[in-house]
């Protein structure tokens, strides 16, 4: 485990970290030993830990003035634990790194790419129409969108891309199901607690891998 990826962390913690972050930063000589320990057996056992699984949604005003009274006024804040976020950090270096390796990704994908932006993609339409129209051509852009994309994705087919159009497998594909199921979320609100309610579909909000399972479903 690369403790760099840990001294840059924000000093942001959850409600589900036993300590706060800038505290485990200036211990964490003593502890990355353990961690490190956590994470190599999670990832040889295909099993991401039950304990990062519980998310804990803060609801926000989306701006003042509006009805406090209202729940479309708000906007869910997620935190997941810090370790979580560790574990996947690592996760999704590898699985970019893979992707980018085996040459499984659009060269025009610039979503969750380092080095690429929406600068990059404004730029590749640009250039696509600004070509049509000196060739002649009849141009025209189609642009969707997808709303609530990354809370509406399907375990299943998730899985089934991985693996099929993607070549994971064997203990990965089972650590990637570990991560995506069983999960659980909460609201919070000052000192009150919601009941926990269990998530059966979507990427996790706050999660660092989750919008790289987005991107793999989202390809074509």
């Amino acid at each position: 485990m690369c403790k760099c990826s840990i001294y840059i962390l924000p000093d942001k913690s959850s409600a589900s970290d036993p300590l706060p972050t800038y505290i485990f930063k200036q211990v964490i000589d003593l502890l990355a030993p353990f961690v490190a320990e956590l994470f190599n057996r999670s990832l040889a056992a295909g099993h991401f830990p039950g304990t990062f699984k519980d998310a804990s949604i803060t609801p926000v005003l989306k701006k003042q003035g509006l009805n406090s009274a209202d729940a479309s006024s708000y906007r869910p804040i997620s935190n997941l634990t810090v370790l979580s976020k560790l574990l996947e950090r690592l996760v999704a270096h590898q699985l970019h790194h893979y992707l980018a390796t085996a040459n499984l990704l659009p060269t025009v994908q610039s979503g969750f790419r380092p080095c690429y932006s929406t600068e990059t993609a404004v730029l590749s339409v640009l250039s696509d129409i600004l070509l049509a129209v000196d060739r002649g051509d009849f141009a025209a852009l189609v642009l969707l969108d997808l709303s609530a994309a990354f809370d509406t994705v399907d375990h299943d087919i998730l899985l089934k891309r991985l693996q099929t159009s993607f070549g994971i497998d064997g203990v990965a594909l089972k650590w990637f199901q570990s991560y995506l199921t069983g999960r659980t979320q909460h609201v919070r609100r000052g000192t009150d607690r919601s009941a926990t309610v269990q998530l059966i579909c979507g990427v996790p909000q706050d999660s660092v891998l989750g919008p790289s399972c987005s991107l793999c479903i989202l390809l074509i």
